[in-house]
């Protein structure tokens, strides 16, 4: 009986001792659980590579970077030395003047004398891209100008044709083309070899224009600073997207934009205050071409005053575009040559030429300047090197202004 007893007991004992053993280990399996990670450690961590072991993990990004990404897509032009192409010409005859010397040149920025840096004459060959309008709109102001008499792409067309089979001078010269409507597209990287030449004028007349927006200002941008784009037509590349460094990555030779277009901007990334940014900032002239002068001509008295429901320009937005092309040219140093009938064009493309191989190339320092701000450009011109200025005499055809950097190192475009 006291056996029995004590075996109940000791039963007794060793079901409490098992009931304790399951609870606390139900309690350690709670407590086990995984926990949502405190920190921003990602929660599997790969093994360490060999010869990695202790490496410090990569610096975080400075704190201006962070939280910034628009800010990579920027495109700026910065530049210490203001380059500053010149012409010359006598007010009366219109005679470009030649054989001058740094010491006839004086440069102004905001009033305040310059160092001219550096100078050379006008004996380097040019480098030229030609910026052509090739849309639905400008082979309608064309077709419609003509009466019907010639294709609409022919206004845009003829004086691209003329310029390079005419004043490219192979082995010195080079140049390239680019169309654009939507978006700039380069038919052909700069080139003097007559082949390629005379494919990108039976390429523009070939084929027709897909779309009837014209944005310039990305177009000048894009031939300008560079930026990623169609690849070049005739090389024919696998790749349907390439990278472009633009006209301002030209250096040691003389620089120009030849710009056949109506002046009107539909559909542009880009506002006219960035586009005059970005000319500013570049330094190289633009010499245009103003096409659709004899449609407005002569459909003037029919046009609304402002764009119809249809999307068809109306007066105000021609009177913007000339004066847009105005600006551009003025600003740069280039010309303004509206053009209203065919015959006009050999002497306009000849213009053209001679104030390109005129062209005589200064610079200046303007020193520790980031500010931000825009500053006015005067170039003087002492012809007869006397010590007066004959600024009353002579037209001083040169950029207008520069845009220095900002405190942070860069200019907006």
């Amino acid at each position: 009986m006291k056996l029995s007893k004590f075996a109940r007991t000791l039963f007794s004992l060793m079901i409490i001792s098992t009931l304790l053993a399951c609870l606390g280990l139900s309690f350690a399996i709670g407590q086990s659980r995984r926990l949502p990670p405190t920190t921003n450690e990602k929660k599997n961590k790969r093994p360490a590579e060999p010869g990695k072991e202790g490496e410090k993990p990569d610096e975080p990004l400075p704190p201006d970077l962070t939280g910034k990404p628009q800010d990579a897509e920027k495109i700026t032009v910065t530049t210490q030395i203001v380059n500053v192409d010149v012409v010359v010409y006598q007010k009366k005859s219109g005679q470009i003047v030649t054989g001058l010397k740094k010491e006839n040149f004086t440069i102004f920025a905001d009033g305040a004398p310059e160092t001219i840096t550096n100078f050379s004459t006008p004996e380097a060959p040019i480098t030229v891209a030609m910026v052509v309008e090739y849309s639905k709109w400008s082979e309608m102001f064309g077709a419609y100008g003509s009466g019907g008499y010639d294709p609409g792409t022919y206004e845009v067309i003829r004086p691209v044709a003329m310029f390079l089979s005419q004043f490219v001078k192979p082995p010195d010269d080079y140049v390239s083309v680019v169309a654009f409507d939507i978006r700039p597209t380069t038919l052909t990287d700069f080139t003097n070899d007559p082949t390629r030449i005379g494919q990108v004028i039976s390429l523009l007349l070939r084929n027709s224009p897909a779309f009837r927006e014209t944005n310039l200002f990305d177009a000048l941008k894009f031939t300008l600073v560079g930026g990623r784009g169609d690849s070049v037509v005739l090389e024919n590349s696998k790749d349907e997207k390439s990278d472009f460094s633009g006209l301002v990555s030209v250096q040691g030779r003389r620089r120009a934009i030849i710009l056949v277009a109506s002046g009107i901007d539909t559909f542009s990334k880009i506002n006219y205050g960035d586009a005059r940014k970005v000319t500013q900032n570049a330094g190289i002239p633009i010499y245009i071409i103003g096409t659709a002068e004899l449609f407005y001509k002569k459909y003037e008295a029919y046009l609304d005053a402002t764009d119809s429901l249809t999307g068809m320009p109306g007066r105000m937005t021609f009177l913007q575009a000339k004066n847009t092309l105005k600006t551009f040219a003025s600003e740069t140093g280039g010309a303004y040559y509206p053009v209203t009938f065919p015959g006009e064009l050999p002497k306009v493309l000849g213009s053209i030429n001679a104030l390109l191989r005129s062209q005589y190339s200064l610079a200046f320092n303007p020193g520790d300047v980031h500010d931000g701000k825009q500053h006015k450009i005067k170039v003087s011109v002492d012809v007869n090197g006397d010590g007066v200025n004959d600024d009353k005499e002579y037209v001083i055809q040169a950029r207008q202004f520069y845009n220095s950097p900002k405190p942070d190192g860069s200019t907006k475009p």
